[in-house]
């Protein structure tokens, strides 16, 4: 593809990154923090409402990020069959009809129509996730995919904080909390005080509809390079290997399987931090209602973007690894102080934990997209990575057993600091093995 001096180069990347086009791209990234956040203030609203466990209550961000899993492969399938564009406008196209459902969820008031709802919001951001991150890191020059990954990803906390925004002022309310309020209730007027609290989580959503129109209409009109390595006559009958041979291509390689491994287990620390932050200040300061509460998401997502600034910053003068390596050590000792100082400076702690997320998430993606050496796997890679979101599904859960088991919402983030010590793991292997690639005459001699 030849347009305004941009040429696709054979193995997909482009020579120059269009910037209208990486622009619009960058713009799903907030598109999909919106719906997550707002997970943060369903799992608090259902938590008291629907009367629920720590355990019951995580599982909105089991229905959301099992979406995730289930749809990354057929998404894949449809990028390898069609495009990015084809796959972003499908995408789109579920979001909207997922948040569309949150009308019939909102007057049925049953937990599980809300968790149908989640899901099939996750369906379409399953479809965006798996080709805007790939599509993202290939949308220019092969060595700034990570960084431009990055800058995407830097989009992400400005609809986190909206997502947090729209819940604490359309979907809280004034007063005490909804425990304080419902505990002085008779049954008969618990029910009807948690059928009125549910038909505001409708509210957000009618406006996120709005925004996810005009998008999508831009996208249709917008024209996108494919960013697909060419084939040529020689190889051609590799075109489009099959799931098989591609499992078995990826399975082979080490370094591929310990990403997905730190993926799952970094998405599902970040996942369950954020779903708990709430909850963790309400518990340690019970004067305050959600709607203060809430605030703490707001501090958090500020401390994610600009941790992701400090991020890109650094890896500009330093090696992704080495940044993410200090990054993971200093998480971990907040994780900790979390879980065992019991007052409200563990709420602080658990906000400046945000500040280390940032680079997490591109980074890995993109560095294990990176060992993935033969191009034709790329679009399938891409999406068992955006599988490995599927850590938010679990992780949270666990945290929130963990929760119930030890009758402490403090103690159970524990799980969450052990995530953070793998990942600071991973990406100690990864420097180690950057360096020795570096200095070849240096490598171990393997011991029998």
């Amino acid at each position: 593809m030849k347009a305004q001096n941009i040429i696709q180069l054979p193995d997909g990347y482009l020579n120059r990154t269009p910037i209208f086009q990486f622009i619009l791209l960058s713009l799903l990234f907030p598109l999909w923090a919106v719906a997550a956040s707002l997970n943060d203030i369903l799992i608090t609203q259902f938590k008291h409402v629907f009367e629920l466990s720590d355990f019951a209550s995580a599982l909105v961000q089991s229905a959301f990020y099992g979406g995730y899993f289930l749809i990354a492969i057929p998404a894949s399938m449809v990028i390898k069959k069609t495009n990015y564009k084809f796959a972003i406008i499908t995408g789109l196209f579920f979001y909207i009809i997922g948040c569309s459902l949150f009308y019939p969820a909102s007057h049925m008031a049953t937990y599980t129509m809300f968790l149908f709802a989640i899901f099939s919001i996750a369906i379409g951001l399953g479809f965006l996730e798996t080709a805007a991150n790939t599509y993202s890191s290939m949308i220019g020059p092969s060595k700034y995919a990570i960084l431009r990954l990055n800058i995407s990803q830097t989009f992400y906390p400005i609809g986190a904080i909206s997502g947090i925004l729209l819940g604490k002022y359309l979907v809280f309310q004034k007063g005490k909390s909804l425990e304080a309020q419902m505990a002085t209730m008779s049954p008969a007027e618990a029910q009807a005080f948690g059928l009125n609290m549910l038909e505001h989580t409708l509210e957000p959503y009618k406006y996120i509809i709005f925004v996810l129109v005009g998008v999508l209409v831009l996208f249709v009109l917008t024209k996108f390079p494919s960013c697909k390595p060419e084939v040529t006559s020689s190889n051609s009958s590799e075109k489009s290997p099959g799931m098989i041979q591609t499992l078995k291509y990826l399975g082979r390689n080490k370094r591929f399987r310990k990403g997905i491994a730190a993926q799952f287990l970094y998405v599902g620390m970040q996942v369950t931090v954020w779903s708990f932050t709430i909850r963790l200040a309400l518990d340690l300061n019970p004067d305050i209602n959600e709607r203060t509460a809430s605030n703490f998401m707001v501090y958090s997502f500020i401390a994610f973007f600009v941790g992701k600034f400090i991020a890109n910053f650094l890896m500009t003068r330093f090696a992704p690894s080495k940044v993410l390596v200090s990054y993971s050590v200093i998480g971990t000792s907040l994780l900790a102080y979390v879980s065992f100082v019991p007052n409200m400076t563990a709420v602080y702690a658990a906000v400046a934990v945000s500040m280390l997320f940032g680079p997490c998430w591109p980074t890995i993606y993109a560095e294990t997209l990176e060992v993935v050496k033969d191009k034709k796997y790329t679009e399938t890679a891409g999406a068992i990575l955006v599988m490995a979101i599927v850590g938010g599904a679990f992780v949270p859960a666990l945290q929130g057993f963990a929760s119930d088991l030890f009758g402490s919402m403090q103690m159970a983030f524990l799980v969450s600091m052990a995530c953070f010590s793998y990942v600071g793991i991973y990406f100690f292997g990864e420097m180690k093995k950057q360096k020795t690639s570096e200095n070849p005459a240096k490598k171990p001699i393997a011991s029998a």
